[in-house]
């Protein structure tokens, strides 16, 4: 099987153009205490122009505040106020990192060098975004906090998964970074090692809504993406391993297109509306243009920049209406998941970029996302 692709960039990137450190900031505070008795904490990170909120709860992005076309500054990014709206039965991975194996694993077994490995069935019959108690979006990360060499502000959360955590082999070191850089523009980083081989896929799951999170609708946006393939999937929405033209189907999103255009199409399917993995056009390991989300009403536009091979769209088809920050509600389909990503259930088609890692080897992975306002 193949290697996982690896990425060939640095951790903290640095960039040509940074804020100034007197425009940076890092400041935190306490965000409540998990159902184990470990105190959580909010760190928020300024560059001038915006700031993001993200904690050590999942290594979760709670909050990211941009400005609109008047220079109106809001939060995009559905979340809670403290982290038992996280605990809470209405999180539906808000804004978490997602692992050891994002997206679903057929049955919620596979095989490996020999070894069947059977993890938690939490999604029907499957396994999703990692698994049940000690999934990454429910466990407690360790922190550091940083500037790049540009004096971009930056958190880099770590944890340690154990030898056989979710019924996945091998212990596993992983890392998550945000950075603040400049001109409006966050970048995740993520590392992983193992001591077995194992598998690894690693997503942020935020929930995006440019006009601001709790506005009613999230199919007013725009939407293009740079992919001419898609995976098909099965009614539990497992990849059938065809690679997919999207012409003439809802997935054509080579073209700028409104999020609610073809929706109505994909209502009665198992995916309730868009739940379906792009295949990334270019080289993947390799930082590329992805994907653009955009608000005709406020002018906002979020560009996203990748070394993952696909591109998870997801459109909010099971928010209902549970409250958010702020006392907001997050009604369906009010905000849209855009998860970069390897292709779901890759350990079952050979034709899929691999998401096996051997021990040893280091696992790197980039996004970056573009915020500007007209």
């Amino acid at each position: 099987m193949m290697r996982p692709q690896l990425a060939l960039v640095a951790l903290l990137t640095s960039c040509s153009s940074m804020t100034s450190p007197s425009d940076t900031a890092i400041t935190s505070r306490h965000f409540g205490t998990d159902n184990s008795g470990q105190p959580a904490t909010l760190w928020t990170l300024s560059n001038g122009k915006m700031q993001i909120d993200v904690t050590d709860h999942g290594a979760t992005l709670v909050a990211v505040r941009t400005p609109d076309r008047a220079g109106f500054l809001d939060d995009i990014v559905l979340g809670f106020d403290d982290v038992s709206g996280y605990e809470s039965d209405g999180n539906q991975y808000f804004g978490c990192t997602a692992g050891r194996v994002c997206n679903r694993i057929a049955n919620g077994t596979f095989q490996l060098d020999g070894y069947d490995y059977v993890l938690k069935k939490n999604n029907g019959p499957n396994h999703l975004h990692g698994g049940g108690s000690r999934s990454f979006d429910k466990v407690h990360w360790q922190t550091q906090t940083m500037t790049d060499e540009g004096g971009a502000p930056a958190v880099r959360f770590t944890y340690l998964s154990k030898d056989g955590e979710e019924g996945y082999p091998g212990e596993m070191h992983v890392a998550v970074t945000y950075t603040l850089l400049a001109g409006e523009q966050l970048q995740i980083d993520y590392e992983a090692r193992t001591s077995k081989r194992t598998l690894v896929n690693l997503t942020n799951h935020a929930y995006w809504n440019l006009g601001g999170a709790g506005a009613e609708t999230v199919l007013d946006h725009t939407l293009q993406v740079n992919a001419d393939h898609y995976t098909p999937t099965d009614d539990t929405l497992i990849p059938t391993g065809e690679l997919a033209m999207v012409g003439a189907t809802p997935f054509d999103f080579r073209k700028t297109m409104p999020l609610g255009l073809h929706i109505d199409a994909l209502a009665a399917t198992a995916a309730l509306g868009y739940d379906h993995n792009l295949v990334l056009n270019g080289d993947a390991g390799t930082m590329r243009q992805a994907a653009v989300l955009h608000h005709a009403g406020t002018g906002r536009s979020m560009s996203i920049e990748t070394t993952e091979p696909s591109l998870q769209v997801y459109s909010g088809n099971h928010l209902h209406g549970q409250t958010g920050k702020g006392g907001k509600p997050y009604a369906q389909r009010s905000a849209v998941c855009l998860e970069t990503q390897h292709h779901p259930d890759a350990v079952h088609h050979s034709n899929f970029p691999s998401t096996v890692l051997d021990a040893g080897e280091m696992f790197q992975s980039s996004t970056r996302m573009s915020f500007r306002a007209q």
